[in-house]
């Protein structure tokens, strides 16, 4: 198989140059996400994690051994911060290379 593509996880108009990756926020309303001008950066980074995930599953990995991503949802949580509760939703990013010793580099993906 292939590498999942772009629109897979960044959504059907997504566009890259050498230098840029341009994203469409309409693309992700499927997610819940409200386009805005003052979208914040958390709300958006929830938007493409939330849209990729459907792509990036265990099961997808075991079709196509190009997938080195997967992305899972793991327990929800009860945290408190500042006497505030917040329920903490967990999403686990899981990266495979070949293993070795070396560092992060995302250029291994």
């Amino acid at each position: 198989m292939s590498e999942p593509s772009l629109q897979s996880i960044f959504g059907a108009n997504v566009t890259q140059t050498a230098t840029t990756v341009t994203l469409t926020k309409a693309d992700f309303s499927s997610t819940g996400f409200t386009p805005a001008a003052v979208n914040t950066a958390e709300s958006i980074l929830g938007a493409i994690v939330s849209y990729a995930q459907p792509s990036l599953t265990t099961a997808n990995q075991s079709n196509n051994v190009d997938q080195s991503v997967v992305i899972s949802d793991s327990n929800d949580t009860l945290v408190t911060r500042s006497s505030v509760q917040y329920r903490r939703k967990t999403k686990v990013i899981a990266f495979d290379k070949a293993d070795n010793a070396s560092a992060f580099n995302p250029n291994d993906y």
